[in-house]
């Protein structure tokens, strides 16, 4: 992580450490299109690093659920059992007997998110509840504007892949034309590659919903990044945007919800999808299991 974000994450810390019951504090940085976070804790970071460590984003604890989701997850540890039973035997021989986690939130995206270790059941009124959202809201413009610092040009997308996987890119303006030229560089990649013809029928669906939003809500030009792994593939489309992606079951008034039925369309299709918002741009990805 940069100097810029371990400062961001160490203020973070320091504030939420200081709420009333809280013996520790987590944080997690979404990135890698949504797919792992970057975790530190209060109880891992110095005075002037942060020490952060990648995290599977799909593993089953309360701070992925509340970042996958965009919702808080709160509850005492019993509450809790029933649902996250590994992370709550975790806990024992802590003094942890209640857990909040919440969601960082920029622009209508969730950026990450923080967890807080409770000593004793904090108050679970609606205003507590609130509060807990709004810190969440706050971090968020906090991180998006320290993110920004360390602005790239869009071109300058990192490979953030496992070695041995197959990748290509392609580059092209934001036009309706490139709707279609950007099926096919996907269905030839893909052929190429040896993908089955239904999996890549399905991608090249996918993409043209993903591709027709950048073009009509975008900005700057569109770059669509396609990788294989194991049969897995993985197709994400950025563009300089800084719109957020609406919801699962998004209505046809959200002006992301292409024609009312785009983005509903990929969660069905897609073994998963998400996006991630950046300093420079909007990435929103798609995976098909083969």
């Amino acid at each position: 992580m940069d100097p810029v974000l371990d400062v961001w994450a160490l203020n973070a810390l320091g504030r939420l450490v200081q709420l009333t019951g809280v013996h520790r504090v987590g944080l997690a940085v979404v990135e890698g299109g949504g797919r792992r976070l970057r975790f530190t804790a209060s109880d891992r970071a110095s005075a002037v690093i942060a020490r952060w460590c990648l995290v599977d984003a799909y593993d089953d604890v309360p701070l992925n659920r509340a970042v996958r989701t965009g919702s808080a997850v709160m509850g005492t540890l019993g509450q809790l059992r029933p649902t996250y039973a590994n992370f709550v035997e975790v806990q024992g021989g802590t003094p942890t007997r209640s857990v909040a986690a919440v969601p960082i939130t920029a622009a209508a995206q969730v950026l990450g998110g923080f967890v807080l270790f409770y000593d004793e059941p904090p108050d679970s009124s609606v205003a507590s509840l609130e509060g807990l959202l709004g810190h969440g809201a706050r971090l968020g413009q906090e991180l998006h504007t320290a993110q920004r610092q360390l602005v790239r040009d869009l071109d300058d997308w990192v490979d953030d892949t496992t070695p041995g996987t197959r990748t290509a890119r392609h580059d092209i303006p934001l036009d309706p034309a490139a709707v279609g030229e950007e099926r096919a560089f996907l269905r030839q990649t893909l052929k190429g590659w040896g993908v089955g013809e239904d999996c890549t029928a399905t991608a090249v669906l996918c993409l043209s919903e993903l591709v027709t939003n950048a073009v009509l809500h975008g900005s700057g030009h569109c770059s669509v990044r396609v990788s294989e792994e194991s049969g897995v593939v993985t197709v994400a489309v950025r563009d300089a945007g800084t719109r957020g992606v609406g919801p699962t079951g998004a209505t046809e008034t959200h002006p992301l919800a292409v024609h009312g039925r785009g983005l509903q369309m990929v969660d069905a299709l897609a073994s998963r999808w998400g996006s991630d918002l950046s300093a420079t741009g909007l990435t929103v990805w798609f995976v098909l299991d083969g």
